[in-house]
């Protein structure tokens, strides 16, 4: 039997997307802000977040090292995307209410590692259409690449909307690892 990490990792990320914004920090919006600003400093619950960043970027690493073992670059890549997923967790974004006084490097580093998340899983992405073996799979990928990166612009434009165009990339992209990684699992057996 494959050992699946991220499989059950997955379900407890969507749910504390939805339901942590009801006991975080007052004023938080579901459609504009972001989960880094679920896992802030100084904010309520922050850890049940930074928890998750936490188990998605190891179960990442381990899923990397146990299905890609063949494919050194995409395992370069997922191992670099788990990494900084926990390190996006462990340095903390700004808090949401702007009195309230934080440690600026540390959500400085923040942004450093969600920029790195951001790249190595798109370059993953694209790079996976190369070692996918059915046309529709190479497709799939190219999609989900291309998708993260409309995404982000979505985010970077319409900020009004950050927390929608987040969580929907969020969801789309760890859906397509764990089809991707099983696609991978499936070949070892």
């Amino acid at each position: 039997m494959s050992k699946r990490f991220l499989l059950p990792v997955y379900p407890l990320m969507v749910l504390v997307m939805f339901i942590l914004p009801f006991y975080t920090a007052e004023g938080y919006s579901l459609l504009k802000h972001t989960t880094s600003q679920l896992g802030a400093q100084s904010t309520p619950h922050a850890w049940v977040m930074n928890g998750v960043f936490f188990l998605l970027g190891g179960a990442c690493i381990l899923e990397g090292w146990v299905h890609l073992k063949n494919f050194r670059f995409q395992q370069i890549l997922l191992t670099t995307f788990g990494a900084s997923l926990f390190l996006a967790g462990v340095f903390r974004h700004a808090p949401l209410n702007p009195g309230v006084s934080f440690n600026v490097l540390e959500d400085q580093l923040h942004s450093v590692m969600a920029n790195i998340v951001g790249f190595s899983f798109t370059l993953l992405a694209v790079s996976a259409a190369f070692i996918e073996k059915t046309t529709g799979r190479r497709i799939l990928a190219l999609l989900v690449g291309a998708s993260s990166v409309i995404f982000s612009l979505l985010m970077f434009f319409m900020t009004g909307l950050t927390g929608l165009w987040q969580r929907s990339m969020f969801i789309l992209s760890f859906a397509w690892l764990i089809f991707f990684l099983e696609g991978q699992s499936l070949r070892e057996g």
